[in-house]
């Protein structure tokens, strides 16, 4: 249990310094691009501190990098001359005591987060016995991962595409992968986070790993995800007519 807690205090030390940070910069929203990184940290200090170092636990580290680095990178740019982010400006002008419980509630909690749902990829990094090779659970847990990464890249960008046109401002994107559901780049997410779930069976403590990928599906489908963008838009007469049409989550593909 050792490296749990040099893992903690790793990511308190990493979620403080970026508190400083949007001190420094007066904007919250630098919290979204410090979270696909921080799994990198998470997964980066795991992997250097096993060894040796199986093909499964390596392929699992480069799969965590690239979205995390491909999620850190798409918020920074999308966010370039832009004002905070709307959630994180209606907490700043609401929340009493906002310092204070920003680093809590926003910063603090994250890192807690990131840790939890980083539980499958921990587990697999600091197996004792990991398989000399890849097997089905890890070819189908990556081949998930590749089409749940690839699925929220590619709505990324096509939404990114879509917000850059002046001509859309204030419409609904409708079109690509955003025609089959109202929330393709979730539907990725999830679909990723389960293939790394699949992907550490192989490497035991199942249901350590399970509570990672729960806590992702609840966060997405529940509190941070859906649920808040569904309510920013509830007045919007095209959203409605949008979610006549088009499913939430899953890919409505007929």
């Amino acid at each position: 249990m050792n490296h749990f807690f040099e893992i903690s205090l790793l990511v308190l030390t990493y979620v403080s310094v970026w508190y400083i940070i949007s001190l420094v910069v007066k904007n919250n929203g630098i919290a979204d691009i410090a979270w696909g990184l921080g799994f990198c940290l998470i997964a980066g200090y795991s992997w250097i501190s096993t060894a040796p170092h199986s093909i499964g636990a390596t392929l699992l580290l480069i799969m965590v990098f690239l979205w995390g680095i491909r999620l850190a990178s798409y918020i920074f740019w999308r966010s370039i001359g832009k004002a905070e982010d709307w959630r994180y400006k209606n907490w700043r002008d609401t929340w009493k005591w906002f310092y204070i419980r920003s680093y809590f509630q926003v910063f603090i909690l994250q890192g807690a987060l990131m840790i939890v749902v980083s539980l499958p990829v921990i587990n697999v990094l600091y197996s004792g016995h990991p398989p000399e090779k890849l097997g089905w659970f890890e070819i189908l847990g990556a081949s998930l991962w590749l089409i749940g990464f690839l699925w929220e890249a590619i709505s990324d960008y096509q939404l990114y595409q879509f917000k850059r046109n002046p001509n859309n401002k204030g419409r609904i994107m409708t079109g690509g992968l955003w025609s089959y559901s109202r929330h393709p780049n979730y539907f990725g997410e999830i679909l990723l986070w389960f293939g790394v779930l699949l992907y550490s069976i192989p490497y035991g403590n199942l249901l350590l790993s399970s509570i990672g990928f729960l806590v992702i599906l609840y966060l997405m489908t529940r509190v941070s995800g859906v649920p808040m963008l569904e309510k920013k838009y509830k007045d919007n007469p095209e959203y409605q007519l949008y979610i006549k049409s088009t499913w939430a989550l899953i890919p409505k593909l007929i």
